[in-house]
């Protein structure tokens, strides 16, 4: 007897679903922000217009992984969340301390700054959650 494929179990119930509605705002921002950045003067800032286009592919991935759902899915949520947190406090640390470096700044630059801080809170945000919601359904 054949058994039904499983769904993965949802991410996206109660505060997930907040999390998916911010990345995805964030997604959006991030990448039309470095897409016309890139195409228009990329001479002037690479390494920062790069950066904006890298933190809108982590965070298009971890958007996807919760809307997919399931441990395999939580699991890399969890370590990109984790690697944006990194990339956050690095690329807010480096523009303070240095900020000839970026002649432009990023989505990460001070920490956030420019978004309201939400780059450095929502990966911290979504860990918990990503956590909490693994201890929920165990």
């Amino acid at each position: 007897m054949a058994t039904a494929e499983q769904k993965p179990e949802r991410l996206i119930s109660g505060p997930g679903m907040l999390l998916v509605w911010f990345y995805g705002v964030m997604v959006v921002g991030a990448v039309s922000r470095s897409v016309y950045q890139i195409a228009t003067d990329f001479d002037r800032a690479p390494l920062a217009y790069s950066l904006s286009a890298a933190a809108g592919v982590v965070y298009g991935f971890i958007t996807y992984s919760l809307v997919r759902g399931g441990e395999t899915a939580r699991r890399a949520a969890l370590v990109c969340c984790a690697a944006e947190l990194v990339g956050v406090l690095t690329v807010g640390t480096w523009t303070l301390v240095e900020p000839s470096a970026f002649p432009d700044a990023t989505v990460w630059s001070d920490y956030g700054m420019g978004y309201v801080f939400i780059p450095v809170l929502l990966p911290l945000s979504a860990m918990y959650w990503l956590r909490r919601s693994r201890a929920v359904t165990r």
